[in-house]
């Protein structure tokens, strides 16, 4: 059983090196695992796991048909926090006789404003399964949610199922290419994949790095400035609040996790490429993937912005024209 230290750590507003920290916790596992508090299951309520697609109606990601020989290996631990929670995620793979060799593989992760979601819910099921229609190993990732946990232990946990895939062990059993992981995510979940590929630096290829970020409707700079500056909603301001432990509305320097847990604020060169996709008019303002787009190309890195019209939010607009972009930039960056 892998255990994690948490992973939690002094961070500068500098990206820090997640890959070597993720290397770390699994070198002194079996020190860790002395001190380690009582095991719990995460384990959502029917609330807490819903999608935040919120209603009936089929649009996005719903309007995906998947055929019947994808196959899934549900609720694999990928790793035990240092709370005790047993963190587990679902794989989605094409049919056996799909692809020969090794793949490239995509961690999906859920959104639900930080504090609700699950790996399993029938629109992030759906999400994994048009992943591996695809030809990619798709692990679909749960992850601790607020109130029981707050930043950063949902970053530490996706950079522990990367890392998780990256062992030996998973690379021989699903077939994946090591160099070849991208990651995707909408609402919370696009800001923690946008945060995965900002955060470290150097090789795209080891510990938590990936190599391709795609991202819809991420809330991906919590600073106060930003907050203002897009005018951001009571709601956002409230959830951004609770996901940091801080007051809504408080001073970056009343709050320093707001700019630590903000993907703009560790851009550099040696980031991933990143497909970043928004509603015009939706809950999450526009200028937050706006200035993330602009930020990542004044740093010279690949991006590409994607605006679509009306008010959906992360998968909702994941209909069929925009499915087809996410996986052309994926294939173009991961093969």
């Amino acid at each position: 059983m892998t255990r994690l230290s948490g992973l939690r750590r002094g961070r500068r507003r500098r990206p820090v090196r997640i890959a070597l920290a993720v290397s770390a916790a699994l070198a002194v596992a079996a020190v860790a695992s002395a001190f380690h508090q009582p095991l719990r299951e995460l384990d959502p309520n029917a609330r807490q796991a819903s999608s935040e697609v919120a209603g009936n109606e089929i649009i996005g990601i719903r309007t995906f048909e998947p055929s019947a020989d994808l196959r899934v290996d549900a609720d694999l631990e990928y790793a035990v926090a240092d709370d005790g929670t047993i963190l587990t995620l679902d794989v989605c793979r094409p049919a056996a006789s799909a692809i020969a060799g090794t793949k490239a593989a995509v961690v999906s992760v859920h959104g639900g404003s930080w504090a609700r979601g699950d790996k399993a819910n029938a629109d992030w099921r759906n999400v994994c399964l048009w992943l591996a229609s695809e030809g990619f190993v798709a692990a679909s990732v749960n992850y601790r949610l607020v109130p029981d946990a707050v930043y950063p232990a949902q970053i530490d946990d996706v950079a522990a199922a990367v890392a998780w895939l990256r062992e030996p062990a998973q690379l021989e059993r699903f077939g994946i290419d090591p160099a070849r992981i991208g990651a995707f995510g909408g609402s919370a979940g696009g800001h923690l994949v946008s945060l995965l590929g900002t955060l470290g630096e150097g090789s795209l290829d080891a510990g938590s790095r990936v190599a391709a970020v795609a991202e819809l409707s991420g809330p991906v700079g919590l600073g106060l400035p930003e907050l203002d500056a897009d005018a951001a909603s009571e709601w956002l301001r409230g959830i951004v609040g609770e996901f940091l432990a801080c007051e809504p509305g408080a001073a970056d320097e009343a709050c320093p996790q707001a700019i630590d847990a903000s993907a703009t604020a560790h851009v550099d060169p040696t980031d991933p490429p990143f497909f970043i996709g928004h509603a015009e008019s939706e809950v999450v303002p526009l200028a937050q993937s706006q200035r993330l787009a602009d930020t990542l190309g004044a740093s010279a890195v690949e991006v590409e912005l994607a605006v679509v019209p009306g008010e959906a939010h992360s998968i909702g607009i994941l209909d069929e024209g925009l499915r087809e972009r996410v996986a052309a930039f994926l294939h173009a960056h991961l093969g």
